[in-house]
């Protein structure tokens, strides 16, 4: 069996004794509670210190918890409540539009896939929860790099890879492509990121009126676009499922 890393250790129950009890905690009182150096105590509570999980009060010296717990905290209630909020209202679009449906947040530079409806029609099908999409080519990235603007930040900084000759790659055809998206509140992809695949993507948006995440229809390019141009009512059924999700997270009406 693996061995657990002591220093992490130390470092979550120095978090844990700093959660419970007095607000704000001594070198001296921690390195005592947890039978630690103050030596050691200090190494530590200066690494969680410079990544913002530990703040030290100027005036007494005493540490306590940072900001950096409280925005991670949050983001994971965020993207739970999400997913909780939108079940109902995706199985109702897979089911009216016969294809598959994605719930997708911003992380780490891409789309993560936090909850996938299958195709209602009994074929072979792969659980795609937990993959993560580019920002620049799928239509759940170019929603999310639309309306949030660290997305946006995140997609213009880096090289955007052609997938498929229909990818946008260039800056300036890319922001048109953002504009567009966001004067129609709906974003596409066909065969930009998959030869074949086409998507739909419809931002979501919080009690804040904040761009929590997106969700998209995606399937077969020829059941989605078969006359060229993306069916309007697959079009219209997606912003309708995330007005419902915004609606349900608190937004109100958009």
């Amino acid at each position: 069996m693996a061995k657990n890393i002591q220093s992490l250790e130390r470092a979550a129950a120095m978090l844990r004794l700093l959660a419970g009890g007095e607000r704000r905690l001594g070198l001296s009182d921690i390195a005592s509670s947890l039978g630690l150096a103050k030596g050691t105590a200090h190494g530590i509570l200066r690494t969680l210190q410079a990544e913002g999980f530990v703040e030290q009060d100027a005036a007494s010296g005493r540490y306590q918890l940072g900001a950096e717990l409280l925005r991670l905290g949050n983001s994971y209630l965020d993207v739970h409540e999400l997913r909780a909020r939108a079940l109902v209202w995706t199985d109702d679009l897979a089911r009216s539009s016969g294809e598959s449906v994605h719930l997708g947040v911003l992380h780490q530079r891409g789309v993560l896939i936090v909850h996938h409806v299958f195709r209602p029609d009994d074929s072979r099908q792969v659980l795609e929860v937990g993959a993560m999409q580019p920002l620049h080519s799928t239509a759940l990235g170019k929603v999310l790099s639309a309306y949030d603007p660290v997305a946006h930040s995140e997609v213009v900084e880096v090289e955007r890879k052609a997938f498929t000759p229909r990818t946008t790659t260039e800056l300036d055809s890319f922001e048109s492509l953002l504009d567009l998206t966001r004067t129609r509140g709906w974003a596409a992809d066909v065969e930009e990121t998959w030869e074949g695949v086409a998507s739909v993507a419809a931002p979501i948006h919080d009690r804040r009126r904040m761009p929590v995440g997106a969700v998209a229809v995606t399937g077969a390019v020829e059941r989605l676009c078969p006359e060229g141009e993306l069916r309007p009512e697959l079009v219209a059924a997606v912003r309708d499922c995330a007005r419902a999700v915004s609606r349900d997270l608190g937004a109100g009406r958009f």
